[in-house]
This record gives C-alpha cells, sequence and structure tokens, in this order.
C-alpha cells in the first residue's frame, strides 16, 4: 500500500492587498443658486429690537404717508410729461419703471438702518424695510398698501398705453420683480447666484471593479494541508 501524497498549497500574500492605494474624493462644488435665511431670531435679538422704536420703519403707518406714494406718482408724471416729444405711452411706462426702480432699492435692497443703528445692537443689519416694517407681520394694512400701488400704477399704465404688448411685457416684468420680494415665503430669505464654498462633502469616485459580495480576508491565511483521502 501506498503512502498518501501530501499537497501543500503556499501561503497567500495579502500584503499588497493591505497597501491597496485609496479612492481620491473630489469635492463637490457650491450650488449655482442658494437660498440662505437671514436675520437671528433669538431672544437677545428680539429684545435688541423692542428696546427703542425702529424710526427707520415706523414712518410707513404715520399720517400722510401713504398719501406721499400718490403724490411722487402724480409729480413724477408732470415732471416727465415736460421732455419735449413725450408721447403718453412712453411717459406712463417711464413712470410705472422709476416708482418700480426706486421701491425695489427703497424697501427691499437697501439693509439695516441709516441711524441710530447701535440702539438696537445691529438686530437691524441683515434686514430690508420691507422686513422691519410692524416687526415682520404679513398682511398688515401698511404692506397691503404698499403692494396696492404698484399693482394699480401698473394697471394705469397699461391702459393709457394702449395695450401695446412691447410696453405691456416691459412693465409687468417689472412688476413681478418687485412684487415677489413681498411675498411672506420669501420673508428673510436671500437668493444667492453662483455661492462660493464647497458643501462640506466629498464625492467618491466610483471603483473600475464590480463588487465580488465578499469581504476581503485581513490576514494571512494557512491552507491545511491536502491529502490523497480528500478526493476519495
Amino acid at each position: 500500500m501506498s503512502r498518501p501524497t501530501t499537497i501543500k498549497l503556499p501561503a497567500l500574500d495579502l500584503s499588497a492587498a493591505k497597501s491597496h492605494t485609496p479612492l481620491r474624493a473630489r469635492g463637490r462644488s457650491g450650488s449655482i443658486v442658494q437660498v440662505e435665511e437671514v436675520g437671528d431670531r433669538s431672544v437677545d435679538e428680539v429684545l435688541d429690537r423692542s428696546a427703542y422704536v425702529n424710526i427707520n420703519a415706523d414712518w410707513v403707518n404715520a399720517k400722510g404717508a401713504w398719501l406721499i406714494h400718490v403724490v411722487l406718482i402724480i409729480f413724477g408724471k408732470i415732471i416727465v410729461d415736460t421732455i419735449p416729444g413725450m408721447t403718453q405711452q412712453i411717459s406712463w411706462t417711464l413712470v410705472n419703471l422709476m416708482y418700480l426702480a426706486l421701491s425695489y432699492l427703497m424697501f427691499h435692497w437697501v439693509t439695516g438702518i441709516p441711524f441710530e443703528n447701535d440702539l438696537h445692537g445691529g438686530a437691524y443689519d441683515d434686514l430690508t424695510l420691507w422686513e422691519q416694517i410692524d416687526d415682520g407681520a404679513q398682511y398688515t394694512p401698511a404692506k397691503k398698501w404698499l403692494v396696492t400701488v404698484p399693482i394699480g400704477l401698473f394697471l394705469a399704465s397699461t391702459h393709457y398705453t394702449n395695450y401695446n404688448p412691447w410696453l405691456f411685457a416691459i412693465n409687468i416684468t417689472a412688476l413681478i420683480f418687485v412684487l415677489i420680494p413681498k411675498l411672506p415665503q420669501l420673508h428673510r430669505q436671500r437668493v444667492r447666484f453662483m455661492a462660493d464654498g464647497a458643501s462640506g462633502m466629498a464625492t467618491p469616485l466610483t471603483p473600475s471593479f464590480p463588487n465580488s459580495g465578499r469581504s476581503t480576508p485581513t490576514q494571512e491565511v494557512i491552507p491545511d494541508l491536502i491529502t490523497e483521502e480528500h478526493f476519495r
């Protein structure tokens, strides 16, 4: 009877697998359009705002504050009509655009308060005049009036321009551009275009080889001795 033949397999060398190069990762670029909230809603900020009367926004509820819009529109219409060769269509369009531009600049572009800012501890630095009116409350009489005036001026300019399609497109585009920041959904919201900075997350590159479904051993495996008995 012959002696069983012993076959010994060489040990697996997994040192190369341990020293594999990790997958590279690339930083995720910033979003093209980013919406972020400004202003602090903490108790300290609320106390700073209520410590003194905000003169910068309190005037909109004063006597004559509503009438001043109508006076400015009429005064601007008279000034524009004095330009030689001015037609009524162009005149109403210019008055509408100038009022909307002034309204947007005053209520939605400039932030903070121009005077006595130290009395409020900088609580209004990031807020526009529209966001300061009535302490940020929505659908107040003052805000309803400030929404009604540009809409009424747009309707008047549309009527006196004889519903010219080109002038109508210009006027309604300017109106929408001014009304959008007045929406309650955009209160204290800022739309940033081409915002800098990465998102803080890394996007891993997809490996070039598929997953085998088995876990990779982390230590060397010494196989058992294989004899002829295994093949019987």
